[in-house]
C-alpha cells in the first residue's frame, strides 16, 4: 500500500511539472531564436554570476532530461554558447546522465513490476539478454543521436539492467554527441536550426559507430578462442563434421540430424547402443509397470463388477517380457539403422585428446565438433557397511530372476516411487525410505499427499524424514525421529540419483569446467568451455530426462555445424516430465513450489477426475489437472496432471505453452466424449468460470430482460 501511495505521488509530481511546463509556455525559451537574441545577455550573467549560472542551468537540464520535455538539443547547444566547448561538455554530460537516470529509475518504480508481472513470458529472453549483453545494446543505442533517448530511459527501465551500469553506460554512449552538439553551440552565429548540426551523413557514422560495440565482441571472441585453443595443434584437414560420443538418446539425436543435413558424422558408443533408455531405464520399466498394473487390476477386479479372477503369473516369466521388448525396440537404435542412414558407428571407449582428435583404442579421429552424450549412472551412497551388500540399482535391478520377498527403496522420488509401487503389486513386502518430509518433492504438496496415500493404501511401508544409517547384513538401519529403526529386507534398491558420466574422457586434462554437480558446464548454446565441444543430455543437465536429451542435441547438431552462420540458445520454457506411478504424475513448466520459490504471481485453477465421466466409467478418478496461468490472463505458465494416461494429457498444455495459446483456445476445442481428454477442456471452464466478465454479463442480462418486455 506503501508503495503504490508513492507511485501516485511521484505521478502526481511528474504530471504537476508538465502542465507547469505547458501552461507558462516554458518551452519557448528552448529554440534557436531566443538563444541567439539573448546569448550575449546569458553570457554576461554567467560572468557575473559563474556558480549561479552553472548551477541553474544543471539542475534545469537534468530536469528536462528527467522529464523528456523536448528541448534537450537547444539546452545542449546553450551548453556550448554560455560555457564553451570543454566545460560545456562536462557540465551537459553529467547532467544529461543524471537526468537520464531519474527518467529510467521513474518508469522502473511506476511501470517495470506490472510490465514484467504482466508480459513474463515474453520478456523472459529479453531479460536474459539484457543480463547478458545489456550493456552493449545500451551503448549502441546512446551511440544513434536519431534514436530518441527518453525512449531509451523507458525501455531500459523496464527491464533488469542494474542502475550503475546504466549509468556508466549512458555517460560514455553519449559523450561523442554531446561534444557535437556543444561545439556546434560554441559557433551559435553560424547555427539556424538544430537539424543542421546532425546532417544525414554524420548520422549514419553514428550508425555504423553503434555497430562497432558487437563488432568489438565478435572480436573478442575470435581473440577469446584463440587464447583457449592456443595450447592445441589443430589440424589441417578433419575426418568428421561433428563425432558424438554415446549412444544414448543425446548422441542419437544428434548424429541423425547431421546425417540428415549430409555432414560426415560419427556414433561411438562403449556398450550398448539405446544407451540406460532402452537398456536399463525408460523401456524396460515402464514394460514392468504395465505387467504390474495388469496384475493389480486383476487382483482388484471387483471395481469393474467382476466377482473375481484367478491371477497366476510367474516373476522370471515377467523378466522376461521386460527384455523381450527391450529385444524389440533395439533395431529403433541399432547400428545398422545408423549406419543405413549414414552415420559411422564406432565401437570402444573414447578418448578426447585435442578439442579435434578423438581416440578410440588405437585409432585417432579428427573433427570439426565433439557432442559429449555420455549420460550419467545411479549415484551410490556412503552408507556405513554398503559394500557388503548386494544391492540394486536401475542399472542391474533387470537382472533378478526371483521376486524378493521383502523389498526395501532408498530414495522417494520417480524410479523410486515407480519400482516400490511395482514390486508392491507383483508381491514383494515394499519399504520406501526417503530423506525429505515427502516423496516426489520436485512435484507440488497436493501431488505427492496423493501418490503417498495411493502408495501407502496399496501397502508400501514408508519412511519420510528418515536417513538411511547402516547396513547390517539383510538389515538397513535407518534413523527416524532421532530413533533408529531397523528393516528386514532380501533386497534393497538404491534410487537416489544419478552421477554424469565424465570420467575417462581426458576432460580435466583439456580444461573442460565441470559444475559441482559433476555435469559439464556449458552456455546457452550448449556449448562447453571449449567452444566446438558440446554436452547434452544427463551428462549436462538440468534435466535428466530421454525427451530433453534429444530436445538438446537438436541444439548441439545444429550449433555444432551452422553455428558460424547462425546459433540457437536451447529453449526450455515447455519442458514437460511425468513420473509413471500410478496414477501418473506429468508436469509441464512451472509449477506451485517453483513459482514460489522464484516469486511468480500465478492464479490456480484445478479440475477434480471424480467429476469426469470416462473417468467414472473406468473407476479411475483419483487424481486432478491443475493449472496455473497469469493473473488476468488465460496464458498457461504450468500445468501439472494426476491421473491415469497423464504423460499423454499433459501434451496438449505443452502445445499450448510451445505456441503461444492459452485455456480460451483449449476451451473453444471440441474434445471426444467420453474422454480423460476431457479433462483439459473441463479445466479451462473451471478458469472461464473464475474468470467471468461480471460487468459485461450484467449488460447482457439487462438487454435480454429488455427483450423479454
Amino acid at each position: 500500500m506503501k508503495k503504490n501511495s508513492l507511485k501516485i505521488t511521484l505521478l502526481l509530481f511528474i504530471i504537476a511539472l508538465f502542465a507547469i511546463t505547458y501552461k507558462f509556455n516554458l518551452t519557448q525559451y528552448l529554440s534557436i531564436d531566443f538563444l541567439k537574441e539573448n546569448r550575449e545577455a546569458l553570457l554576461e550573467y554567467y560572468r557575473l554570476n559563474p556558480s549561479k549560472t552553472i548551477i541553474s542551468y544543471f539542475l534545469i537540464y537534468t530536469l528536462s532530461t528527467a522529464l523528456s520535455i523536448p528541448g534537450a538539443v537547444i539546452l545542449t547547444l546553450g551548453g556550448g554558447a554560455i560555457f564553451g566547448t570543454f566545460k560545456g561538455t562536462l557540465i551537459v554530460s553529467f547532467a544529461s546522465t543524471i537526468g537520464a537516470t531519474l527518467s529510467f529509475l521513474a518508469a522502473r518504480f511506476l511501470l517495470r513490476d506490472f510490465v514484467q508481472n504482466k508480459f513474463h513470458t515474453t520478456l523472459d529472453k529479453i531479460n536474459r539478454g539484457i543480463e547478458k549483453d545489456g550493456h552493449l545494446y545500451l551503448l549502441s543505442l546512446r551511440l544513434i543521436p536519431a534514436f530518441p533517448f527518453f525512449l531509451i530511459n523507458l525501455l531500459m527501465g523496464l527491464t533488469k539492467i542494474k542502475m550503475l551500469t546504466y549509468f556508466f553506460i549512458s555517460q560514455i554512449g553519449m559523450l561523442l554527441g554531446t561534444l557535437i552538439y556543444v561545439n556546434a553551440g560554441s559557433q551559435l552565429s553560424t547555427i539556424n536550426s538544430a537539424n543542421e548540426v546532425f546532417q544525414a551523413k554524420t548520422i549514419l557514422s553514428f550508425s555504423l559507430l553503434a555497430i562497432f560495440p558487437f563488432l568489438a565482441k565478435k572480436l573478442m571472441n575470435v581473440i577469446r578462442k584463440k587464447k583457449i585453443y592456443k595450447r592445441f595443434r589443430k589440424p589441417k584437414k578433419y575426418d568428421y563434421n561433428m563425432v558424438a560420443i554415446g549412444g544414448g538418446a543425446a548422441g542419437l539425436v544428434t548424429s541423425y540430424i547431421g546425417a540428415a543435413v549430409k555432414a560426415k558424422v560419427a556414433l561411438i558408443e562403449r556398450e550398448k547402443m539405446g544407451g540406460d533408455c532402452l537398456n536399463t531405464g525408460c523401456v524396460p520399466s515402464k514394460a514392468l509397470i504395465k505387467s504390474a498394473k495388469a496384475i493389480y487390476q486383476a487382483k482388484n477386479a471387483h471395481k469393474y463388477g467382476i466377482e473375481s479372477v484367478e491371477v497366476k503369473y510367474d516373476f522370471k516369466t515377467i523378466m522376461n517380457r521386460v527384455h523381450s521388448v527391450i529385444k524389440k525396440i533395439e533395431p529403433h537404435d541399432s547400428v545398422q539403422r545408423y549406419s543405413d542412414l549414414g552415420v559411422d558407428c564406432i565401437s570402444g571407449n573414447a578418448t578426447i585428446l585435442s578439442p579435434w582428435e578423438i581416440q578410440i583404442g588405437e585409432r585417432v579421429i579428427t573433427t570439426k565438433n565433439i557432442t559429449i552424450a555420455t549420460g550419467a549412472r545411479p549415484f551410490i551412497p556412503a552408507i556405513k557397511g554398503i559394500d557388503q551388500v548386494d544391492y540394486l540399482s536401475s542399472d542391474n535391478i533387470w537382472k533378478l530372476e526371483e521376486l524378493p520377498k521383502n523389498f526395501t527403496v532408498i530414495g522417494g522420488g520417480p524410479i523410486g516411487v515407480e519400482l516400490a509401487q511395482s514390486f508392491q503389486r507383483l508381491g514383494s513386502k515394499v519399504s520406501l525410505v526417503e530423506m525429505s518430509d515427502r516423496i516426489l518433492a520436485k512435484e507440488d504438496e497436493d501431488v505427492s499427499e496423493l501418490i503417498l496415500n495411493q502408495l501407502k493404501e496399496e501397502g508400501i511401508q514408508v519412511y519420510l524424514n528418515s536417513t538411511a544409517k547402516e547396513f547390517k547384513g539383510h538389515t538397513l538401519i535407518i534413523e527416524k525421529d532421532k530413533q533408529d529403526i531397523s528393516i528386514e529386507f532380501d533386497k534393497v534398491l538404491l534410487a537416489i540419483g544419478r552421477t554424469p558420466n565424465t570420467q575417462g574422457l581426458n576432460l580435466e586434462e583439456l580444461g573442460v569446467s565441470l559444475r559441482k554437480n559433476g555435469t559439464i558446464e556449458t552456455n546457452e548454446f550448449l556449448e562447453s568451455s571449449l567452444p566446438n565441444i558440446y554436452a547434452c543430455g544427463d551428462v549436462a543437465g538440468p534435466y535428466q530426462l530421454t525427451h530433453t536429451a534429444s530436445h538438446q542435441a537438436w541444439y548441439c547438431a545444429v550449433n555444432g555445424l551452422f553455428g558460424a552462420l547462425k546459433k540457437f540458445k536451447v529453449d526450455y520454457s515447455s519442458i514437460s516430465w511425468t513420473t509413471y506411478s500410478d496414477p501418473e504424475v506429468a508436469t509441464v513448466g512451472k509449477n506451485e513450489s517453483a513459482c514460489k520459490i522464484e516469486g511468480i504471481q500465478y492464479d490456480v485453477s484445478k479440475f477434480e477426475l471424480s467429476e469426469l465421466d470416462r473417468a467414472i466409467a473406468d473407476s479411475e478418478e483419483l487424481g486432478f489437472v491443475k493449472v496455473l496461468t497469469k493473473p488476468g490472463s488465460d496464458k498457461i505458465i504450468g500445468a501439472t496432471i494426476v491421473s491415469s494416461h497423464a504423460s499423454d494429457l499433459i501434451i496438449e498444455f505443452t502445445s499450448a505453452m510451445k505456441n503461444g495459446f492459452g485455456l480460451n483456445k483449449i476451451l473453444s476445442t471440441m474434445h471426444v466424449y467420453p474422454s480423460l481428454g476431457e479433462a483439459n477442456k473441463y479445466l479451462a471452464g473451471v478458469w472461464k468460470k473464475k474468470n467471468q466478465p461480471h460487468k459485461l454479463l450484467a449488460l447482457v442480462s439487462k438487454y435480454h430482460s429488455w427483450l423479454r418486455k
